[in-house]
């Protein structure tokens, strides 16, 4: 993967950027629309992540949920780069997503859930720091979701993006309940 060596290029200054492979798209086209926003959900992890860092106290709850969403952004990373490459300019070895990923977020909403009650109803997005930004998150996850269904209608993208990406938003959800459950805050539930 080619690495940034000069922040600044100029070459986007009239409105195009450039996709891995060097095909140059509008700024505003479906493809960097999807892949921006999946960058976006990006950022928002890496918020939650610090708050994680900053918890006091840590607990095992803290550390254990940092290192999955460091796992999981690194995964984004990687399906921004497939997002950013038109399957012409794919090349042997290029990280994606896989079914493998999809299998991780089932098995640990599984563990997680395990230890949850059910909820009595929808629940309101909040709760502590931790949990409010997982919910933000989540939020995200679903345009990035909705986006790349959009996307794969009109071009091709990786197979397991929007099963990914539909299975991160139900991750993001369940992680938000954990840890509210692990820092020992309230859920707020809708009332009708």
């Amino acid at each position: 993967m080619p690495r940034l060596t000069k922040i600044y290029t100029r070459t986007g200054d009239k409105g195009e950027t450039g996709l891995v492979g060097g095909h140059r798209v509008p700024k505003d086209s479906l493809r960097i629309e999807t892949y921006g926003t999946v960058d976006e959900l990006n950022s928002f992890l890496g918020v939650a992540r610090t708050f994680c860092r900053e918890a006091k106290p840590q607990t095992d709850a803290t550390r254990k949920l940092d290192g999955v969403l460091r796992g999981i952004q690194n995964t984004l990373f990687n399906l921004g780069a497939d997002l950013a490459t038109l399957p012409k300019d794919k090349i042997k070895g290029m990280p994606v997503v896989t079914k493998e990923h999809i299998t991780f977020l089932e098995l640990l909403m599984d563990e997680c859930n395990a230890e949850l009650p059910p909820p009595k109803e929808f629940i309101l997005p909040g709760g502590g720091q931790i949990s409010a930004h997982l919910h933000v998150a989540r939020t995200v996850c679903r345009r990035a979701e909705r986006l790349c269904v959009t996307l794969a209608r009109k071009e091709k993208i990786g197979g397991h993006a929007v099963p990914y990406l539909n299975r991160l938003g139900d991750a993001l959800f369940v992680l938000a309940r954990w840890i509210s459950l692990k820092q020992k805050e309230e859920e707020f539930f809708w009332e009708k």
